[in-house]
């Protein structure tokens, strides 16, 4: 088995490598838009020390050799790791402050070694967060060898048995009680079918045992896990009995039937994660025989998961179950480790992933390009797999800069009383308060006090029950802090989305503009076009992202769902940008954030393949009663345009420049300023709709021009309100040498903005100059000013 072997050298003098015939040269070819990419990048700067390096898979490479230098030239070598059997490497020490370089080399089975990669340079700040990665010996040596190993140490039972007849009895106590209910109805162990010959894939009938066998395969071995621990605490005897047969009910099932992972993946993550728990829990009940028999499964479906995620997700990280399946399957490593060969490597393996290839769908911002609900199903499983590290091996996962930020997502997104989501697969109607359990534990872990405030403010603690509530303990209190010193607007560019929000204390208050234009293109979960909004105000949603999602992958998801024609966007030519694809990416270029006025721009031309040459939207909110939208397109070849435009409920029409929409207490008035001559229409059809048992019904305004033509500006208003507080409608519209001047009654004045549409020009208006797309100046009733915005 390869091991890593490490140097950290004060400065150690080498003679530069000498290229031979029987050197083979590294592929350096950088990383496409659905691969990691090389780690560090190339004139980057590590928000860790010391970074994680990742490279390209060379081909045949049997292994690895790394160097750090503190010059191009590699005259003295402060680092060096050889013998690294995978494609990446998280030293053990931290790196000093500065400016660093680093190459890798391959070796093969043959002993044949590779040429020195490309050199790439990297800084580390002096606020860079220490997190080395224990080296493979060390790491291994700090999983205990006896049971239990997950959640919990041996050692660690006995005042965990004192707790629960103390400050954990609550915990408990609430655990007795599920395992009495269990005793009373263990739940069928039956083995869950397999697809009869002839199911459709994806059809209604694939979906329910699809589906039914994740939950049938919970409902054992869940059962077994909060049994076997509950009785570790002291629990009856008859608890342990019954997680044993239901354990080995499990074990006798067919590892490569129906619960495989690679059969069903939504079957067999739960098997592999619950079933090692299980094990771990009720590991002294069980007989020499009973423990073989429970490795052999375990050996099985952990080499099926192995095989599937390593060493692919290291380079390919990009596919939305992987994303919980390597941390499922380090947990059957830390149970079975000594105990099945391949363990170890389990377990290096998902180690490894953590420190250098997570999260993906983010950058240290804090956003999930998956959106909210995916956020909060991955995450709070992260966290157990956290709570398992911290507990086998004593490393802190939430020292990662990432969860330094994580909390402001739903924050931002969903402040209090919010219902929608935002972007995302599953987000249209999800809730502010669902976020709870899950801000519980960040804004425990990180002490963050505004993340308490909004615990509070959603609903308050609401700590995870069973054994996973019970071994986190009484969580320490956090001292809420009101944010009333944070921005009310945030943007997120990791994941490109900006919330620009009115007040983060309410959603009954509150007026939000969602955008998105995202660098992860329209991939994995996170599928809506780039340059999309939506519009939600005064606690309703009214200009919404549409469609439900029947079954994933099913006609309507991905013909209706993942088309532009869904969103609040523009289609060319009644086309799509590319659906599904990394290649659709935008990118927000702009944002800015005051009081009085917010602004965000995206670009998404190249989203939509040789279609068009630009397409960047600007969105201009003055708060809190008006919205500007500026598109402008360009295409190679001359184009019709459809902007799109979707509500709950019926809008009223009376032209392109007076369109109502409602939804409860709320409402907004839509007006097309420009182009002249737009065809408006409306349906509540969906192309294709959704199956049978999903009742919805969604309004979809398309406004589109006429002539084909290569190049298009849209200059659209909103006017978001209360209903029975009808906003001021007056608007004019110019041309100007610059673009365009528009004036904007507003409640308590008025707002005049400069829209530029040729670019290197300057704008100049009511004696405002401005170098940006978009400029305005805001005057009250009597004409003094309250504000300007100068473009960026």
């Amino acid at each position: 088995m390869a091991r890593v072997f490490w140097t950290v050298l004060a400065v150690v003098m080498v003679a530069g490598p000498v290229a031979t015939a029987e050197e083979l040269v590294v592929d350096d070819r950088a990383g496409t838009a659905s691969e990691w990419g090389f780690r560090p990048a190339d004139e980057s700067t590590s928000a860790t020390t010391p970074p994680s390096f990742v490279w390209k898979p060379q081909k045949r490479a049997r292994s690895y050799a790394l160097q750090c230098a503190r010059d191009r030239g590699f005259t003295g070598i402060e680092y060096e790791a050889s013998g690294i059997d995978l494609n990446c490497h998280c030293p053990p020490k931290a790196l000093a402050e500065g400016q660093w370089y680093w190459r890798f080399r391959f070796e093969r089975e043959d002993g044949k070694r590779s040429q020195w990669s490309q050199i790439r340079h990297f800084a580390i700040p002096k606020d860079a967060v220490e997190l080395p990665m224990p080296a493979r010996e060390e790491l291994i040596a700090r999983i205990p060898k006896a049971h239990p190993r997950l959640f919990v140490r041996p050692e660690e039972m006995a005042t965990l048995r004192e707790r629960a007849k103390a400050d954990l009895r609550p915990h408990y106590e609430a655990m007795v009680k599920q395992c009495e209910r269990l005793l009373k109805k263990p739940p069928s162990t039956e083995e869950p079918p397999k697809y009869p010959k002839g199911t459709v894939r994806k059809g209604e009938e694939w979906r329910k045992i699809w589906w039914g066998n994740r939950e049938r395969t919970r409902a054992v071995l869940e059962s077994a896990s909060i049994l076997g621990f509950t009785r570790l605490l002291g629990g009856k005897e008859e608890y342990g009995q019954l997680a044993k047969r239901l354990l080995l009910a499990a074990a006798a099932w067919d590892p490569l039937g129906a619960t495989d992972y690679r059969y069903n993946d939504e079957a067999g993550m739960p098997y592999a994660y619950y079933f090692s728990r299980a094990y771990t829990f009720v590991n002294d009940l069980l007989s020499e025989a009973e423990k073989a028999k429970c490795r052999e499964v375990m050996r099985i479906r952990g080499k099926r998961m192995y095989d599937h995620l390593c060493p692919s997700h290291l380079w390919r990280p990009y596919a939305s179950h992987s994303n919980r399946a390597w941390h499922f399957l380090g947990e059957v490593g830390i149970a079975f480790l000594g105990e099945i060969p391949e363990a170890e490597a389990w377990t290096w393996f998902a180690v490894n992933v953590f420190f250098n290839v997570y999260p993906v769908w983010c950058d240290d911002d804090g956003g999930w390009h998956e959106g909210v609900s995916y956020w909060r199903s991955y995450v709070f499983r992260f966290t157990w797999w956290a709570d398992v590290m911290r507990a086998a091996m004593g490393i802190d996962a939430y020292k990662k800069p990432y969860f330094s930020k994580v909390g402001y997502y739903p924050m931002y997104l969903q402040p209090p009383g919010t219902v929608g989501g935002g972007f995302g697969d599953l987000c249209g109607t999800k809730r502010a308060e669902q976020n709870r359990q899950l801000m519980t534990v960040l804004a425990a872990q990180s002490g963050n006090g505004y993340w308490q405030w909004y615990v509070d403010a959603i609903g308050g603690r609401d700590s995870a029950g069973g054994y996973v509530g019970f071994v986190r303990g009484v969580l320490p209190k956090v001292a809420p802090k009101p944010p009333t010193d944070l921005p009310t607007s945030r943007c997120f560019h990791g994941i490109g989305q900006a919330m620009l929000n009115t007040t983060l204390f309410g959603a009954k208050d509150n007026v939000e503009v969602i955008f998105k234009s995202s660098p992860f293109g329209s991939i994995s979960h996170g599928y809506e076009s780039s340059n999309a909004f939506l519009l939600y105000a005064y606690g309703e949603r009214l200009l919404v992202r549409t469609g439900q999602r029947d079954v994933h992958g099913s006609k309507h998801h991905m013909q209706w769902m993942h088309d532009t024609k869904s969103v609040n966007c523009i289609t060319i030519n009644d086309r799509s940008q590319t659906k599904h694809s990394s290649g659709s990416a935008g990118r927000i270029t702009q944002f800015h954030t005051s009081d009085t006025f917010d602004h965000v721009c995206g670009e998404a031309g190249g989203a939509y393949g040789d279609l068009a040459e630009r397409f960047t939207r600007h969105i201009l909110f003055v708060k809190p009663e008006l919205i500007v939208i500026y598109d402008r397109l360009g295409t190679p070849a001359p184009a019709t345009f459809q902007w799109r435009l979707h509500a709950m409920k019926e809008m009223a029409v009376r032209g392109q420049g007076d369109i109502q929409v409602r939804s409860g207490g709320a409402a907004c008035r839509v007006s097309f300023m420009a182009p002249e001559g737009l065809r408006v229409s409306q349906t509540d059809k969906f192309e294709p709709p959704p199956r049978e048992r999903i009742k919805l019904t969604q309004y979809h305004v398309t406004a589109g021009t006429l002539e084909p033509a290569k190049r298009c500006e849209f200059v659209t208003l909103i006017r978001p309100h209360r209903v029975g507080q009808a906003p001021p409608t007056g608007a004019t519209i110019e041309k100007t040498s610059f673009g365009y001047r528009l004036a904007c009654e507003l409640s308590d004045g008025r707002v005049v903005i400069g829209l530029r549409s040729t670019d290197g020009v300057e704008m100049a208006f009511d004696g405002l100059r401005a170098g940006g797309d978009v400029a305005a100046i805001r005057v009250d009733a009597g004409g003094g000013t309250r504000g300007t915005f100068a473009g960026q």
